[in-house]
């Protein structure tokens, strides 16, 4: 019987192979593309076993499950010998919850709005470092989902071009639940034009987090940076 920690490896070494090759069928290098675990839902021990096994960086979606959980993840690789991750958030963020997750992340990838933006940087300068951000873009204009709309992108990235202690760093999007492949690539296509229009203004706006388990192979052959598996990796959520 193979155990949790050898299958969660499996898993993480078979994403790693359809990763490298959806990269190798769009001419890149698999290096190009960083595998962002999100472990909503997963115990602080499945968590810090992923890490074992390879994975450099871990999402978050909720606050909360956050500031419980990440201490032990550290706790329990630290007794391991092993460097911790880093942390992306990737969950919608309201304004008052950036206190919780700044002292936690590394980079929040759910910034849409100004305000927030204000809130993560303050909290950022007052902990001593920069924080990268990326703003959430929604394509397909969906109201119960975060994000802001394309056409509000400048004024977003004009309003964080003032705020030092906050790095955006690129752009992130979740397409609608039902998309099939024709609209996924018009989708990620997208947003891979818009990254590329605000980089001309010369805004160092590398990164582009499209992609989640069902839909990774396809956004990394549209230009993904980032993609964000979860069940795919760590299996069935506990939470």
């Amino acid at each position: 019987m193979v155990s949790a920690p050898a299958a969660l490896a499996e898993r993480l070494a078979a994403i790693r192979a359809r990763i490298a090759d959806a990269a190798r069928r769009a001419g890149r290098v698999p290096e190009e593309v960083t595998l962002v675990g999100v472990a909503k839902g997963q115990p602080a021990e499945r968590v810090a076993e992923a890490v074992a096994a390879g994975l450099g960086c871990v999402g978050e979606s909720f606050a909360q499950e956050a500031r419980e959980k990440l201490p032990r993840v550290r706790e329990a690789l630290a007794r391991a010998g092993v460097a911790p991750p880093r942390v992306h958030f990737v969950g919608r963020l309201q304004t008052n919850k950036a206190r919780l997750v700044v002292p936690l992340c590394d980079c929040v990838e759910s910034l849409d709005r100004a305000e927030l933006a204000r809130e993560l940087a303050r909290r950022a300068e007052a902990r001593g470092r920069p924080l990268d951000a990326m703003v959430q873009v929604n394509l397909g204009g969906e109201p119960q989902k975060g994000g802001v709309a394309p056409e509000a992108l400048p004024a977003l990235l004009e309003a964080c071009d003032a705020l030092p202690a906050l790095r955006v760093v690129g752009l992130m999007t979740v397409p609608e639940a039902a998309a099939d492949e024709a609209l996924l690539r018009r989708r990620f296509a997208a947003l891979r034009e818009l990254r590329d229009t605000a980089a001309h203004g010369g805004r160092a706006l590398r990164e582009l987090s499209m992609g989640m388990s069902g839909d990774f192979e396809l956004a990394i052959e549209e230009g993904a940076t980032l993609v964000r598996v979860g069940t795919a990796l760590f299996g069935p959520r506990e939470g």
